[in-house]
Formats: C-alpha cells, sequence, structure tokens
C-alpha cells in the first residue's frame, strides 16, 4: 500500500514558556542547523538561549496564535493534508513534523504498522538546503533505521524551479494585490536565511533561490527595477546571506519608496518568520525609516494552484504508485 508523507519543519504545542523550551531544544540541537561542535554549542544553548530565548518567542508566537485554529502553521499544514487527499482518494496522505508534534517518528511507525510498504515523502521545503531538507530526510531516516520492515521510499527532490510551483506562487502574488486598495511601488521577495559559511561548505540553497526568483519574475511582469531579492531571520552574530530584508526595506524608504509588499516564496505555510517577523517588525522597520505601507503576501497555505502543484509534484515523483 502506497501512501504519502508531508513533512514540514513544526510549531510548539502552546504560544507559551513551557512549550516552547523542548521544542527551541529539539530544533536548535539538530546539527544541521547549528554547525558548531557540541562542546562549544551545547553549553551556550542549555547556559544562555534555553534560559531566556523561551519567554522571548512564547510572545511571538501568542501574537499570531489564533483562538480557534491555533498556530498557523499547523493549520495550514492540516489543510494541506485535507486538501491534497482529494487528488488522491485511493492514496492516503499524512503529515509529520520535524519539530515538536505529530512528529515524522510517529507518523511513519503508524503507516508501517497500518501496512504501508511503499512512501512518496514530500518535505514541504522548494530550495533545498542542509538545515531544512536533509533535515527532514534525516528525521525520516532515523525512525527507518529503528523499524524491522523498512517501506520503498521516494522522496520528492527540490521543486524551486517546477513550473507548478511557480505559478502557484504568481497565483498567490497576484491574487493577493488584486484585493488591495493601493498598488506597491517595490516588491520584496525573502527568503529564509542561512549563514554565509554554509554556503561556502556547500549548501546549494543560494544558488536555488536565485533560480528561483529568477523563474518568478517574468511571471509577474515586473521590471528589473521594481523588485529586490533577500534573505531574512538571521541568527546569531555569524554573516548570513545577503542582503538582509531588513536593510533593504529601509533603504527603500529612505529612497523614497512608500509602498511596498513583501512575498515569500521559501516558505510553503505561514509561521511566525512571515507573520511576524515581517509582517509585524518588518513593517515597524519600514516606517520608522519612512515608509508608509508594507503589505505582508499571504505564503502558499491552501490556495487552490498551491494544492494542484503539490499534486502535480507528487505525480512527478509517485510515476506508478500513484494516480
Amino acid at each position: 500500500m502506497t501512501g504519502i508523507l508531508l513533512v514540514q519543519l513544526g510549531t510548539p504545542d502552546a504560544p507559551t514558556k513551557a512549550a516552547l523550551k523542548p521544542y527551541l531544544r529539539q530544533f536548535l540541537s539538530d546539527p544541521r542547523v547549528i554547525e558548531v561542535p557540541k562542546l562549544i554549542w551545547w553549553p551556550i544553548l542549555h547556559g544562555i538561549i534555553l534560559r531566556t530565548r523561551p519567554a522571548a518567542s512564547a510572545e511571538k508566537y501568542a501574537r499570531i496564535w489564533d483562538a480557534k485554529t491555533g498556530s498557523p502553521l499547523m493549520h495550514y499544514t492540516k489543510r494541506q493534508t485535507e486538501l491534497l487527499q482529494a487528488h488522491f482518494p485511493d492514496t492516503p496522505v499524512r503529515f509529520g513534523m520535524m519539530i515538536g508534534n505529530p512528529s515524522v517518528e510517529k507518523v511513519v511507525t503508524e503507516m508501517i504498522a497500518a501496512g504501508f510498504d511503499r512512501l512518496i515523502v514530500l518535505p514541504m521545503f522548494p530550495q533545498y538546503s542542509a538545515t531544512t531538507f536533509a533535515s527532514a530526510t534525516d528525521a525520516l531516516f532515523k525512525t527507518l533505521l529503528k523499524v524491522r520492515r523498512v517501506p520503498a521510499v521516494r522522496i520528492v527532490p527540490p521543486y524551486y524551479v517546477h513550473p507548478a510551483y511557480l505559478n502557484a506562487v504568481a497565483a498567490v502574488i497576484q491574487d493577493d494585490l488584486a484585493k488591495l486598495a493601493w498598488q506597491p511601488d517595490h516588491l520584496v521577495v525573502s527568503f529564509h536565511g542561512i549563514p554565509q559559511s554554509y554556503s561556502k561548505r556547500g549548501d546549494p540553497y543560494a544558488t536555488q533561490v536565485v533560480r528561483t526568483t529568477r523563474a518568478l519574475l517574468p511571471r509577474l511582469g515586473l521590471p528589473r527595477d521594481k523588485w529586490t531579492q533577500t534573505y531574512q531571520s538571521r541568527f546569531g552574530k555569524e554573516p548570513w546571506l545577503k542582503p538582509y530584508t531588513d536593510d533593504v526595506l529601509t533603504a527603500l524608504a529612505k529612497r523614497g519608496v512608500k509602498r511596498v509588499a513583501v512575498t515569500l516564496p521559501g516558505f510553503t505555510a505561514d509561521c511566525l518568520e512571515t507573520i511576524d517577523e515581517i509582517g509585524r517588525e518588518s513593517r515597524e522597520v519600514f516606517e520608522h525609516a519612512g515608509g508608509e505601507h508594507l503589505h505582508n503576501i499571504p505564503c502558499l497555505n491552501d490556495h487552490p494552484k498551491w494544492i494542484e502543484a503539490m499534486a502535480a509534484i507528487v505525480r512527478d515523483e509517485g510515476h506508478g504508485w500513484v494516480k
């Protein structure tokens, strides 16, 4: 029996300090995410970060937590799973989280116990980075190391220039901007950053981000001087991929650009980094520098074009296994 598994990063169980501490401990203990020797990193993590960061992160999560649907990332991951299931009525679709619940280990173990002997795995990261895509496959293979009956596995490769993905991103941008009472003077295409050292060691993320941007913008018909591709979500003092999103927003405002829109093609579902970081923190940066309006364009979420794109991407990799 064939099953489809979506693998997403994860979210805390609640917007509280108590829930954030184990979530951050697991996330920041991943050697794919923090490439620092344990002897150096663990005293910093356990002695400083896990003493201070959970409370601050809980405040941020509380701002984006919905009273009915909870975590946006969880809500949209569930929606994506449900809607994708409609495209594959004979093939069960599940999702697992690399960090938090339901864990990849729990979901995969349950699927194997239920008789699944073939898995099509879709990491929810269009561009490859060891910090995300490889970490997702780590979570899968660590689970498979523990089971006796290992299923056949097909992992969907990065889909950063897949036409269906690009068309879905373009549709989200165009549909959302069409609802605005004003039009932006500039579009910022923001991706999650990684340390520059990771790229120098061979991580292809930056190259794939550029290829996504170059393939996406012709679909929007914007001239070159009307958009800028940037990186966000820095952590620590080490130099990360540039240009930094907030630096670009500041420069645009000081140049006289009053209205900007920010799109986030690297995120397949809205989360803390999109809603709060861009929608609140970066908006404040832009307005403080003299800008007037910053519009945060939603992520792919449950847009019909994205669900169709997911189905097309899964069918490409699942040829012979799914219809």
